[in-house]
């Protein structure tokens, strides 16, 4: 089981039991949302779901909450409907497979910080209250939607794919596209029922690829089972990589009038060229959606996200990733601004990876990093591992994950320089670890 601000996750049944929900919830509901106050709770189509839910919400009720209950919603969805309330609850494990499930607290419309989840940790007892009560409720999220996108009025109407991987987008996008104008066709658009895996930025996608060519669609939008994560395929079956989802989102938001924006250590540097063209600022933070929110409350940023998870962040309508709406907003650009936005991005590769090594070994090989790459840098940033900065095209990441007994190494240049670059600070790596000792399985 995995605990984090992120969430508590873990395999249904394995490592993730019924009674492990149920304290957890307690804990939360004692601690943060306290009795006689509100929260939301909404679940993802995993088969585990309802039963997790059942649990949920009689923890909750057990500690005098008054529950509102979305039962399948996307996460973005519970995010939205909990700004109205001190609480919420999305159970979901996100893009992890369908065996596993979990749970994401939020807390006063956003994700829980590293102070809450150590409050809800030290809980050791719980004490019940008088009897919470619950209300099934509808979402508004499609009509807030509505009006918080201005470029709504556009003259071409688009034709586009819609591939919710069965999970808790169903329905709900069909209906904002309807909602926006635009007409479309489903596959994977049914609850529980997927011909492919959980998370679209790994999947090759290529069933919707194939619908949006063989019926001349514009573009064809993935969702992952919670509805955070959005990927784009283009008008010729083509899967876009995450940065360049992201970076449609960003300059659809200039569109709307944004000019500030925080994006995460291992964004791409296509969307500081297109955020510094367009006359905006952008600020960098360390990777992870609560580190990107806490960045952006603290700039006042307007917009911005996570390249590496396609995960685009609106804090002044939501405070997570939110692919609903970065659909949304991608599918409001023409096609000859979307080519004019992706023109940035063409000029750089990526590689992206991880290193297996022991939990005290990550720390080391970082530390042991910084000089050698200090030697080879313009700039060194010690804010999430290192990340150095070798010119104006090219950076390589190292961070230790927070969750895994792994290195994520991230690399970026120009086409022709990334695959060299990545060999070179991944023999490091290997290299430091083999010498302290470590174990390394690449």
């Amino acid at each position: 089981m995995k605990v984090s601000i992120s969430g508590i996750r873990g395999q249904y049944g394995r490592d993730l039991l019924s009674s492990d929900v149920s304290r957890f919830t307690r804990s939360f509901a004692a601690t943060l949302i306290k009795s006689k106050n509100s929260c939301i709770v909404s679940r993802d189509t995993r088969p585990s779901g309802q039963i997790l839910a059942f649990v949920t919400l009689a923890a909750l009720l057990e500690q005098g909450v008054e529950v509102f209950y979305l039962d399948i919603a996307p996460t973005p969805i519970a995010f939205r409907e909990a700004r109205r309330n001190k609480g919420g609850i999305m159970i979901t494990a996100s893009h992890n497979p369908i065996e596993w499930n979990g749970l994401k607290f939020i807390l006063n419309g956003k994700g829980i910080s590293e102070q809450d989840l150590e409050g809800i940790l030290a809980v050791k007892e719980h004490l019940p209250c008088k009897p919470g009560s619950v209300f099934e409720i509808t979402s508004t999220y499609v009509d807030d939607a509505l009006n918080f996108i201005s470029n709504r009025d556009h003259s071409h109407k688009k034709r586009i794919g819609l591939d919710p991987g069965g999970g808790a987008a169903s329905g709900y996008i069909n209906t904002l596209f309807h909602e926006l104008g635009h007409g479309y066709l489903g596959i994977n658009d049914a609850y529980g029922i997927s011909s492919r895996g959980t998370d679209p930025t790994v999947e090759d996608l290529n069933e919707l690829g194939s619908l949006v060519t063989k019926n001349g669609l514009s573009l064809g939008f993935a969702f992952d089972l919670d509805g955070d994560r959005v990927v784009v395929v283009d008008r010729y079956g083509r899967k876009m990589e995450p940065d360049a989802t992201l970076l449609l989102c960003v300059g659809a938001a200039i569109e709307q009038g944004a000019r500030k924006f925080v994006v995460s250590l291992d964004t791409s540097l296509a969307l500081e060229k297109l955020i510094e063209y367009s006359g905006g600022e952008i600020v960098y933070s360390k990777v992870g959606e609560a580190n990107v929110v806490s960045k952006m409350i603290e700039t006042g940023a307007d917009a911005g996200g996570e390249g590496s998870s396609a995960g685009y962040i609106s804090p002044n309508f939501n405070m997570c990733r939110d692919g609903l709406l970065a659909s949304a907003l991608i599918s409001s650009l023409e096609e000859e601004k979307q080519e004019e936005y992706l023109r940035f991005i063409r000029t750089y590769k990526q590689q992206r990876s991880k290193v297996y090594v022991t939990n005290s070994a990550k720390f080391k090989i970082v530390d042991e990093l910084v000089e050698p790459l200090r030697k080879i840098a313009t700039e060194t940033i010690l804010d999430d591992g290192v990340k150095a900065l070798l010119d104006e095209n090219s950076w390589i990441l190292v961070r230790p994950s927070n969750t895994e007994d792994i290195l994520r190494i991230s690399v970026e240049s120009t086409r022709n320089k990334t695959h060299d670059l990545f060999e070179f600070v991944k023999a490091r790596v290997l290299a430091i670890n083999e010498r302290i000792k470590g174990t390394a399985d690449y």
